[in-house]
């Protein structure tokens, strides 16, 4: 396993000792030597806030160097072929981090190059997210798979990869979307996923409440359509009143305030969505620990 593309590229063992390693990580936080004299690059088309800082500071703590490119640098098979970017920069770097548009751009880059690509985002996956997200619930929980998540929103990266990591680990997820806006990644006939037209019925029993905006990165044209689709998919605290039991609000950030969620309900104290931004760090390092040694 030289790449983390996918979180099916790893297994229920993986992503458990991940999510340890992340744990112990935060509560040690320190400057570590493990990465003195790596050259970890960071090769964004897409623009990132929490994405871009976390990793640099990861790569920081550990003592690695830290280079950035942006869409302007990189234009996958636009500047340049996708294979030439590969075998060059993997003569340049020991660790490639990859946002970008298509996945199967990320798939011919990371098939090329010699060194481990991660995947910080595509349209269709986002798998340092629900790692750093898996690390947070673990934190309140304590398992791996005794909850329930209940995602709201549009069937995107985010649903596509909690979807994989549900079918790992067996934890209880459901998706509630629009018709016609439901998750690429079909469930495998997964008893405990489960994917809903309506909001009521997935956040009932939930243990954590998860959204995101109606509108991604790539799809901003549609933005004011879709918040007629998704009206009745607001996370507001009128739809939380049919939940009895304790839960906690989940977004991975950026938050499009009054849309797919309410003021009062993301920064009420049932919202741990800080805690899922700072865990990026946390699972960053973790990432990095387990790919780069075997370079």
């Amino acid at each position: 396993m030289k790449d983390l593309l996918s979180i099916n590229n790893l297994d229920k063992d993986n992503i458990k000792a991940l999510i340890v390693k992340a744990k112990h990580l935060k509560a040690k936080r320190r400057v570590r030597r493990d990465l003195k004299n790596k050259n970890v690059l960071l090769m964004f088309e897409k623009p990132s806030l929490r994405t871009k800082v976390s990793f640099e500071v990861a790569v920081k703590e550990l003592s690695g160097n830290c280079y950035y490119l942006s869409k302007d640098d990189i234009g996958f098979g636009k500047r340049e072929a996708i294979k030439d970017i590969a075998l060059v920069l993997s003569r340049y770097v020991d660790c490639c981090i990859v946002r970008t548009f298509k996945q199967e751009d990320l798939i011919e880059f990371a098939h090329i190059a010699t060194v481990p690509v991660v995947n910080a985002l595509t349209n269709s996956e986002h798998p340092v997210q629900i790692l750093s997200d898996l690390l947070t619930i673990y934190e309140i929980t304590g398992d791996f798979s005794n909850f329930k998540v209940a995602f709201v929103g549009d069937g995107n990266n985010i649903s596509n990869s909690l979807i994989q990591s549900a079918e790992i680990l067996g934890f209880q997820l459901s998706i509630a979307t629009p018709k016609g806006y439901e998750p690429k990644e079909n469930p495998k006939q997964s008893a405990n996923i489960k994917i809903y037209n309506n909001a009521k019925d997935a956040i009932k029993d939930a243990d954590f409440i998860y959204t995101d905006v109606w509108a991604s990165m790539g799809w901003e044209d549609e933005r004011e359509s879709r918040k007629k689709t998704f009206s009745d998919f607001q996370i507001n605290s009128a739809i939380l009143k049919s939940i009895s039991k304790k839960y906690y609000i989940m977004h991975c950030l950026p938050a499009h305030r009054g849309e797919e969620i309410t003021d009062a309900v993301i920064d009420s104290d049932n919202s741990i969505v800080i805690d899922q931004a700072e865990n990026r760090l946390h699972m960053h390092k973790a990432i990095l620990l387990k790919f780069l040694p075997k370079i």
